[in-house]
Parts: structure tokens; C-alpha cells; sequence
């Protein structure tokens, strides 16, 4: 069972990482969107494909006044819920199967 622990400890790791790199990536987004940057860009393209399917589902809510765009508030904190609900359970199922947390 301890083998198990382990494994739930290493994946509550991971997906913690795996949030942060999100969280990390729209901050980046954010900024860059302040700044009169091309589209085109090899790196912008790639940061736009990567932080689009976190976004689009809320730019189809009326969140954008005047020339703010809420949308990303509302993506970081479902971002934070979920590191804390996922990493939480897993925490919880590692602790439960005998391994520290």
C-alpha cells in the first residue's frame, strides 16, 4: 500500500507543477497582450495554442468591459481551485494509503 502512497504523492506533485506552468503561461499571456507584439511569432503562437482552450470558454461570457477583458480572473481562479481541490485529494489518498504528503 505504501507503493500506492507514493504513486498519489508523485501525481498530487505533478499536477501541482502542471498549475503552476498554467498559472505561469497566462501571466505571460497577460502581459504580452499590454505590449504591441506580432501573432506570428513562433513563441507567441505557441503561447496563444497553449492558453486558448483555458480562455475561450470564458470570453464566451460577457466579461470584457470597454477595453478590459476579465476573462483571464476567471481562468486563474479556476486554476486555483482546481490545484487546490486535485492536489488536496490526492494529498489525501496518499496519506490514506501510508505514505507523507
Amino acid at each position: 500500500m505504501f507503493i500506492l502512497g507514493q504513486l498519489f504523492v508523485s501525481l498530487a506533485v505533478l499536477f501541482s507543477m502542471l498549475f503552476k506552468v498554467i498559472y505561469f503561461l497566462l501571466v505571460i499571456r497577460i502581459v504580452l497582450s499590454w505590449f504591441q507584439v506580432s501573432s506570428y511569432s513562433d513563441l507567441v503562437s505557441v503561447l496563444y495554442r497553449m492558453t486558448d482552450p483555458i480562455l475561450l470558454p470564458f470570453r464566451r461570457l460577457p466579461l470584457q468591459i470597454g477595453m478590459i477583458d476579465f476573462s483571464p480572473i476567471l481562468a486563474f481562479l479556476l486554476i486555483s481551485f482546481l490545484d487546490s481541490f486535485v492536489v488536496g485529494i490526492l494529498r489525501q489518498l496518499a496519506y490514506q494509503f501510508g505514505a507523507a504528503a
